[in-house]
């Protein structure tokens, strides 16, 4: 996510990188039914407590290798690309501005996970193929920094509308619609909010006040942006950015020392609801596997693992989440939400008129 996870990945908070992480030296290697690993490949955000993915190798007799691919929409494009020798067996992170680009280029191969009836019917897509299997979801939303506001006796906006006043001109950071995951989030959030005769008027409105725009979240969150940790080492200027709902308990629990109350608030009006996904690629190696593996991400060790890991919310029925969620980052009551079917006919076509209204 959208991404999400980001917040924990990026900006010193000190979890290392997992490309490679597990074994490949049992079985045949990466290939053949009879292979004893099974490769996930992901967005660089992909993280998780290294004693549950142990768990799922001792029951399971899986090694898992994990490739990192860059941000989510990189990701996504390049497994597109070598779908016909993919990289892994099981795809991590098309979250659902960019899911039906992942359908219609027959990314996925048909597999209903173990425990599938336990997701939350809210998340459920594709019930008739099951491509895919939905694993997390979060908001996208505009993140203020308390202290700015404070201290220049501003009110913190609310909504939509009050980023085009007069008051916030230079004040917001945004990440690039077609390079970056809470990027383009942040324009369908719009496009939800202002109908497709209103998101353009949004904009150059946005544009006239100041917006600034850079290529993805890690450059707005921690170099842009005041309010986070590295956006005060490197002393960014602007107190609103677009990040995630979730990313103001990050900045707490990974602080030290720690915080009583978060240094970061949600303008919850602004909000985008983001759900990610994952799939057995077509032409996997090792799809048995793959399979396993799908299974385990559903699983609840590893949704109640996800929160703090990946700064994410579980989607199956009864899963715990930490209680510094609900005090320092509760989802977003309202957020704006848009049919996957409406994304698949809009997503490319307002992307492209986004890149020209806004960068040009």
């Amino acid at each position: 996510m959208f991404r999400i996870t980001a917040v924990v990945a990026a900006g010193g908070l000190g979890l290392a990188a997992l490309s490679g992480c597990g074994s490949s030296d049992s079985g045949d290697g990466d290939g053949g039914s009879g292979s004893k690993t099974v490769t996930l490949v992901s967005h660089d955000s992909f993280a998780y407590t290294k004693d549950v993915l142990k768990a799922f190798e001792k029951e399971s007799g899986y090694k898992v290798r994990v490739l990192k691919d860059g941000d989510a929409g990189q990701a996504v494009n390049k497994a597109i690309l070598t779908k016909d020798n993919p990289q892994g067996d099981v795809f991590f992170g098309v979250d659902n501005t960019l899911l039906s680009r992942a359908l219609d280029n027959g990314l996925f191969q048909s597999y209903e996970a173990k425990g599938a009836d336990g997701i939350q019917a809210r998340y459920r897509v594709d019930q008739d193929k099951h491509r895919v299997t939905p694993i997390d979801s979060g908001d996208i939303c505009v993140n203020y920094d308390k202290a700015w506001f404070s201290e220049h006796e501003l009110a913190v906006p609310t909504s939509f509308d009050d980023l085009i006043k007069p008051a916030y001109k230079d004040l917001l950071v945004t990440e690039n619609a077609s390079t970056s995951s809470p990027g383009l989030g942040f324009l369908l959030g719009t496009a939800a909010e202002y109908g497709d005769d209103g998101w353009e008027g949004y904009w150059k409105k946005l544009k006239a006040n100041g917006v600034k725009v850079v290529d993805g979240w890690e450059q707005a969150y921690n170099e842009e942006f005041s309010g986070s940790a590295g956006g005060k080492k490197a002393k960014g200027d602007r107190p609103l950015v677009v990040s995630y709902a979730s990313s103001p308990p990050a900045e707490v629990i990974y602080a030290d020392p720690k915080p009583k109350t978060a240094p970061t608030g949600v303008a919850d009006g602004t909000c985008f609801r983001q759900v990610e996904y994952a799939g057995l690629l077509s032409n996997a190696k090792n799809s048995k596997g793959g399979k396993a593996l799908i299974d385990f991400l559903i699983g609840k060790r590893f949704q109640e693992d996800m929160p703090l890991n990946m700064f994410v919310y579980p989607v199956i029925e009864g899963a715990k989440v930490p209680d510094a969620f609900t005090q320092y980052g509760p989802a977003a009551a309202n957020p704006e939400t848009l049919d996957p079917a409406r994304i698949a006919d809009n997503r490319d076509e307002w992307v492209k008129s986004w890149t020209s209204l806004v960068l040009k």
